[in-house]
């Protein structure tokens, strides 16, 4: 029987796509790269600076995570693996306190892969390290696609039980843990699959991309105040042209929506628009009803504003 299926090959020479590291690939990475290297290793990263200049030298990209603020920072090469590139990010990460290195390059060697490995084990688990390998593939001649290949990564669940086993994680952190492993199984069961969180971590929110680098939806729980939201972040920048927008969303939504520019009021780049209701996230007997809930706002902020947000403009640097 004849399925007429058609063969996925991988492009040899990486750089027919990207000619140039430093003029094509960083760049490409920094901006719509970003957004697929946030749902690969389950993180929400925010792109701060490219060639960002320490006391190390100077490292590609440097980026924050979302909901930490910790330093992240991205070293590409277009090319194996060396020990040059394993010194620059041991200084970038050094000097920038970085908290979690990813070292992208197009084939990871056994020794480079090797000491990743190690330092995973022997750090703690606040510092992180990745080995990706970037690839690109075509199908029947189609524009090449980029996809990208974990060779190291820190083993949360490893790092998670050894801090378990010696009493490192509070009940509240474990109770997150479980809440989160149950919504994302929640979501991956359900079958309208618009997104995908990324991996669940004992903290008090769980991510999800929508549709450019830098920006998130937050799911959130606060055990203090019994209150669960859904917020989406985005750099400051961009709130007057999401601004013009909130009547209608609002007409979208069950609740009140509250917006937050963050940026005239404080350090920080990022705003918010957020969602929030009254629930116990520890409450058994409901929680059912607020993986649902999350599920409900989560659709409604995705279906709305993916397309906006893609077609967001970049702001003129004399706009205040």
């Amino acid at each position: 029987m004849d399925y007429n299926l058609s063969k996925l090959e991988e492009v040899e020479d990486i750089r027919t796509v990207w000619a140039n590291e430093a003029l094509n690939f960083t760049p490409w990475l920094a901006n719509e790269g970003l957004e697929s290297l946030c749902e690969t290793i389950g993180m929400s990263l925010e792109f701060v600076s490219r060639e960002e200049r320490n006391v190390g030298g100077i490292a590609d990209i440097l980026c924050k995570e979302t909901g930490t603020d910790r330093n992240v920072i991205i070293e590409n090469q277009l090319e194996p693996t060396d020990a040059d590139h394993l010194g620059r990010i041991l200084s970038y990460a050094s000097a920038l306190e970085a908290k979690t290195i990813i070292w992208i390059a197009t084939k990871f060697d056994e020794q480079y892969s090797s000491t990743l490995d190690w330092l995973n084990r022997v750090t703690d688990e606040d510092l992180n390290f990745f080995g990706i390998e970037i690839h690109a593939y075509t199908i029947d001649n189609s524009l090449p696609a980029p996809q990208f290949k974990i060779v190291v990564c820190p083993n949360e669940w490893q790092k998670q039980t050894k801090a378990t086993q010696k009493g490192e994680l509070t009940d509240t952190k474990l109770a997150q843990l479980e809440y989160w492993q149950g919504f994302c199984n929640y979501i991956q069961n359900s079958q309208h699959k618009l997104y995908k969180p990324h991996s669940p971590r004992a903290q008090h929110w769980c991510n999800i991309s929508i549709g450019k680098g830098s920006f998130d939806i937050s799911c959130t729980v606060n055990s203090q105040s019994n209150i669960i939201s859904v917020t989406m972040i985005f750099p400051q920048k961009y709130y007057d042209q999401l601004k013009k927008y909130e009547v209608d969303f609002q007409k979208e939504m069950p609740l009140p929506v509250s917006w937050v520019e963050k940026g005239k009021k404080s350090n920080s780049k990022k705003s918010q628009v957020s969602v929030s209701v009254e629930y116990d996230f520890q409450d058994e007997n409901t929680r059912q009803e607020q993986y649902e809930w999350f599920k409900d706002i989560c659709d409604r902020f995705f279906k709305f504003f993916q397309k906006k947000i893609k077609s967001l403009k970049e702001p003129d640097k004399s706009d205040k």
